[in-house]
């Protein structure tokens, strides 16, 4: 499981793929969120742009993010 520790109060769906190295490119993520591909929180999600916030996770392919607050 990856985890990305927030710096802001939220990470967009393709920047949070893309940060974790899911895909390599803005395109390719457009593409597997569109393509119903990518789960938030067990549900097909085809909104690049939705927040992710504390306590939500992201499945692609097997593969789990887990979005948490930043670390103090």
């Amino acid at each position: 499981m990856e985890t990305i520790y927030l710096r802001d109060e939220f990470i967009k769906l393709g920047q949070a793929i893309k940060f974790v190295g899911f895909v390599e490119n803005g395109v390719e993520a457009k593409e597997v969120i569109t393509e119903g591909k990518v789960l938030v929180n067990g549900e097909v999600d085809t909104r690049r742009g939705r927040k992710l916030y504390e306590g939500d996770t992201v499945e692609y392919q097997g593969k789990t993010i887990k979005i948490c607050k930043r670390r103090t």
